[in-house]
């Protein structure tokens, strides 16, 4: 599923979706002093350490195809069946992938057998997301694409949870991003870049984003959500997950 997905995705992903530098201090801090790190689920790059020794690892064609002149290596393969020896690497991570894995579990035991230190994960707690307010007053499903967050704890095992604020400016575009920017949710070139589009009901969809438009001219949405003017950042429910091996 999450090949074929993200094939379809490709062609938008690049110009989309980029490393947030204040996302990226957050993660890159939990990686410690490790020398080695591989990226599971790697898609084109984003969030790969600088001045460490990365491998990466991604299913689909589409997206190992984009990656930037001069990435670490990418193989093909997928988190449930890593293509890597025991303690391969000091650290496993990976970001914004688990949700599409065929099995969790499964992906999550293959990045503890092949660290020797830590995995650590960003992924999601769509529990502390329903207030987020294009799901609540127009995708009423969205959040539907993400499975339990206590499951997700439940098959990495022990480990510590960090919030990850959403920065209202997030240079990465991915559903949550444009918190602060509603007229992005608007623009094709931009949510064709988002799996939460390619999964969702296309009727609720086309519904949602014409209500959203609607509101947007007519200053409905400006006046409920007065209260994001002047955030910087807000939480949404992103989560790092750190486990020490």
């Amino acid at each position: 599923m999450s090949g074929e997905l993200y094939d379809i995705l490709g062609a938008r992903y690049v110009a989309n979706r980029r490393t947030d530098p204040r996302i990226a201090e957050l993660l890159w801090a939990q990686l410690g002093d490790a020398a080695s790190v591989l990226n599971v689920g790697a898609g084109t790059g984003s969030y790969e350490p600088p001045h460490r020794q990365v491998t990466a690892v991604e299913p689909s064609d589409a997206m190992r195809a984009r990656r930037p002149p001069g990435s670490p290596e990418c193989v093909a393969g997928v988190a449930e069946a890593l293509p890597f020896p025991d303690d391969a690497f000091d650290v496993s991570m990976t970001v914004f992938s688990d949700w599409f894995w065929e099995d969790q579990r499964a992906g999550f035991a293959e990045m503890r057998r092949v660290a020797r230190e830590r995995v650590v994960v960003l992924s999601f707690d769509r529990s502390a997301a329903e207030d987020f307010w294009l799901s609540r007053e127009y995708l009423p499903h969205a959040h539907d694409l993400w499975g339990s967050f206590d499951t997700t704890l439940e098959h990495l095992g022990e480990c510590e949870v960090i919030a990850v604020p959403i920065p209202g400016d997030c240079v990465d575009g991915f559903f949550h991003a444009f918190w602060q920017r509603p007229h992005a949710y608007l623009d094709g070139s931009i949510t064709e870049a988002m799996a939460v589009f390619r999964r969702l009901e296309e009727r609720e969809a086309k519904d949602g984003l014409r209500r959203l438009s609607e509101d947007l001219q007519s200053g409905a949405w400006q006046a409920r959500h007065a209260y994001l003017n002047g955030r910087e950042s807000i939480d949404v429910g992103y989560r790092l997950l750190v486990s020490t091996v």
